[in-house]
């Protein structure tokens, strides 16, 4: 899908010393930086699936998300480099309604996505086998993904985000959404090391998902600084975010990354982590949501989020 070289993601080290009111510094790991559209844990989680659907001469990728979606945006941009037609199917039948799309399904339909929007009752059996062998009767020749792209080719993508030069660390921390991501870490971590996951949604779920691909116990999942829910966000995270973004240079993306970045810095204050602890983050990239974020920012009268 993309050359090799550009697999490999670079380490930034950040004071986190405004924050903190002491000096402070941890480790971010730029996996935002590895493409441009298809970045971070979608480009890991997309690698081997997308290898898999062109092996067995597959035509068209299909794959479930919400309207804010990363993982809608980039099948779509993954699926056109790769020469497959691309089909996203939208949670929320209302958005069909709407005279404009937002940024992220307007980006991935230039892409040369086709949008099918369900009711949420309907999506909600999205995994059933009923539902699935009716997608397959009806797309013969497609490659179906599962919603956010969690499956265990997508975990064998995410387990390479760590490296050998990574093994210094005591804590892995990522942002955690359907836990393919916090479950290819998980199995990649060394034994010392600890891996800990920041719910961008309530609930921590996701600690059976992870279950299902290894037996490693060394991860938390936690979803205090969820800020109420899947893409919700007040004026304190932008403020967080633009804030960030001026002292460190980095753009966080407001429905994940910028929820853990805001939580590692409340459990650094709070004590959670042992005093010298080393810290690696994880920039799972996202930042194609931004620009329909500010959409809604702007029709709540909040403030927006500085690019």
């Amino acid at each position: 899908m993309m050359n090799e070289e550009e697999q490999v993601s670079i380490r930034q080290i950040i004071e986190l010393d405004h924050f903190l009111g002491i000096p402070c510094a941890i480790t971010i790991k730029r996996e935002d930086l590895l493409h441009p559209f298809v970045s971070g844990n979608k480009y890991r989680k997309l690698k081997y699936n997308i290898s898999k659907a062109l092996y067995q001469k597959k035509e068209t990728l299909i794959t479930f998300g919400g309207a804010y979606s990363n993982h809608i945006a980039a099948t779509a941009v993954a699926g056109k480099l790769a020469g497959l037609k691309t089909i996203g199917i939208i949670r929320g039948e209302e958005l069909a309604l709407l005279t404009q799309l937002n940024a992220t399904l307007e980006f991935a339909k230039n892409c040369g996505m086709t949008l099918q929007f369900l009711s949420r009752e309907q999506y909600r059996l999205k995994d059933t086998k009923t539902y699935l062998s009716k997608l397959t009767a009806t797309h013969p020749t497609a490659y179906i993904l599962p919603e956010g792209g969690t499956n265990l080719l997508a975990v064998q993508g995410c387990a390479e985000i760590l490296t050998e030069e990574d093994t210094s660390f005591d804590y892995i921390t990522t942002a955690v959404g359907t836990g393919g991501t916090l479950a290819g870490l998980t199995l990649a971590a060394k034994q010392h090391q600890k891996v800990i996951g920041y719910s961008a949604l309530k609930g921590t779920f996701q600690t059976a998902i992870v279950a299902q691909y290894t037996s490693n116990v060394n991860f938390v999942v936690k979803d205090a600084y969820c800020f109420g829910g899947y893409a919700k966000i007040d004026s304190q995270l932008v403020r967080f975010m633009n804030t960030f973004k001026k002292e460190t240079g980095i753009l966080l993306d407001p429905v994940y990354t910028a929820k853990m970045m805001f939580g590692i810095i409340e459990d650094i204050k709070s004590g959670y982590f042992p005093k010298n602890s080393r810290i690696l983050a994880i920039h799972t990239g996202g930042l194609q949501g931004i620009s329909g974020m500010n959409q809604q920012l702007k029709k709540k009268k909040l403030p927006q989020i500085q690019t």
